[in-house]
């Protein structure tokens, strides 16, 4: 079963008539139940992916694994024997087979790291039987006059001594992130009931789990929904969730409802989407039954993939790399630009020359972005309570150019390369109190704050398809929320670099933009 789309799911919400959504923006209206506010902790701290950090460990592992080969070759076959290509081939292979043999034994598991000691002997294993391959191939196909035996048998007790220090220094440094709780899982639990019950219990009689439950949330109030379900306590209502997931950073929600509660289900989807989280749905009660490729697990119990986290794991560490190398080289490019920019701006009007503003960030966090100041600074507009539009007063002469050409953007830099609260490519981080016909965005576009489900950026994919500057109407919202959906669902860094290369000619159009 493949994730949900937001066509998808708007398209089948309509045709079973939900409710009005409840949008993360009207936290002042959503008050969250004692228990889910006693839960809230760690505010903003995201968590390590246990992907990356597994893949990380495999590239240490195989770099150390080839660096301990190539110095045993150094030291001890090219004095006497001199330097060949064939054990220039053989060593990367050798460390590749290793990698490959760990994974297909489970080594490189969070829960392997955590318990070296517990796993040792398959580490030894694992790394016995490549060597036992590579000899036997070396015997089998006559390659003892190529290969020597002393240098396999010495990588074999070295590398076996370096994996198991590097091992301990793993655990050590897995440890210490699992206390500091940066290895979690955050999961909450859509539904009560015995199917909730038998889902919490087989949760939490896992071992060596990187699941952490806060608890249960369910629209129902009756016996069928308890205050406590095997332990763990009811915290309130799905409506109650989105408040919840905005301040502990949650990362999973699983639903245990049966798959045919249609309705019910799309009606809690529709809120709990503009999240960025990985929603699930339990399967080991539902009556239908598909394939085992359409499962995966969460520990043993099998689940259907419903959403996704847009941009996770190793797209993350891309797309926070690019964003620092690409925006470090664009901030040294442009520095004489932007003093120049910043004389005119000091110059020509009194005041700062930069302009300090609270926006809506990822998943709704308040960010200060940069900007040169473009107004006269007894007419800031600091809540963005009335836009900018065509010949306003309140704009100076020289903001007038910097704003037609987005060159008051370009102190944004500082975000994307110091503070890491914005990003170079993505939906447009827009004013806490902007309006549309007199409305705020949220409540003309239903599901508005889908679009903080990724850090949001200078340029994007809106902008450069004509939907910058004024949005006075529900039209140009609507336009522009669309198109940043479309990036989310469609993210790819070339994606990145083709919208980052087209902004110029985005700019120079200057369409909307007073």
């Amino acid at each position: 079963m493949a994730a949900f789309t937001t066509r998808d799911l708007l398209e089948l919400e309509a045709a079973v008539q939900a409710p009005p959504a409840v949008n993360g923006a009207d936290s002042d209206a959503t008050r969250m139940p004692p228990l889910a506010s006693g839960a809230t902790i760690q505010r903003n701290r995201y968590g390590l992916s246990p992907v990356v950090v597994a893949g990380s460990v495999r590239l240490l592992e195989f770099c150390l694994v080839t660096l301990s080969g190539l110095l045993i070759h150094h030291f001890y076959v090219r004095p006497p024997i001199g330097t060949e290509t064939e054990y220039y081939i053989a060593i990367p292979m050798i460390s590749l087979a290793t990698l490959m043999v760990f994974r297909a034994l489970g080594l490189d598991q969070i829960s392997a790291l955590r318990n070296p000691l517990r796993q040792g002997l398959r580490i030894s294993g694992g790394w016995a039987l490549v060597f036992l391959v590579a000899m036997a191939l070396v015997f089998f196909l006559k390659l003892d006059g190529i290969y020597s035996r002393v240098w396999l048998l010495s990588w074999f007790g070295i590398g076996l001594v370096v994996l198991t220090i590097e091992r301990a220094a793993v655990a050590f440094f897995v440890r210490y992130l699992t206390r500091l709780g940066r290895l979690e899982r955050r999961a909450v639990i859509v539904g009560g009931g015995s199917a909730g019950e038998d889902v919490l219990r087989n949760l939490a009689e896992q071992q060596d789990s990187d699941l952490r439950i806060f608890g249960v949330f369910d629209d129902r109030t009756d016996t069928r929904s308890p205050d406590i379900i095997a332990g763990f306590p009811k915290l309130g209502t799905v409506d109650d969730l989105v408040e919840f997931a905005r301040h502990t950073a949650v990362d999973l929600v699983i639903f245990t409802l049966p798959i045919t509660a249609e309705k019910r289900l799309l009606q809690m989807l529709r809120k709990l989407w503009v999240l960025p989280i990985d929603i699930r749905l339990a399967a080991h009660m539902n009556k239908l039954r598909f394939r085992p490729r359409s499962y995966s697990y969460i520990g043993n119990v099998p689940v259907l993939d419903v959403f996704d986290k847009p941009i996770a794991d190793w797209d993350l560490v891309v797309k926070a790399a690019f964003d620092k190398i690409v925006g470090t080289i664009c901030l040294i490019l442009l520095a004489p630009l932007m003093l120049v920019i910043a004389l005119a701006v000091k110059l020509t009007s009194k005041g700062p020359v930069l302009f300090k503003q609270k926006r809506y960030g990822f998943n709704n966090e308040l960010i200060e972005i940069y900007k040169f100041r473009s107004m006269y600074v007894d007419q800031l507009d600091l809540n963005a309570a009335k836009q900018v539009t065509r010949n306003d007063p309140r704009v100076t002469p020289v903001g007038r150019i910097i704003r037609k050409t987005s060159l008051d953007e370009l102190p944004q830099l500082f975000n994307v390369v110091f503070a890491g609260n914005l990003s170079l490519v993505g939906p447009r981080p827009h004013a806490i109190h902007a309006t549309a016909e007199n409305r705020l965005y949220d409540k003309v576009v239903d599901g508005y704050f889908a679009r903080h489900r990724v850090r949001p950026g200078i340029t994007g994919w809106a902008q450069i398809n004509g939907w910058r500057g004024e949005t006075n109407t529900s039209e140009k919202i609507q336009g522009r929320v669309e198109h940043d959906l479309q990036y989310i669902e469609n993210w790819s860094i070339m994606f990145d670099a083709y919208i980052l290369a087209m902004t110029p000619i985005s700019v120079l159009r200057g369409d909307n933009a007073y």
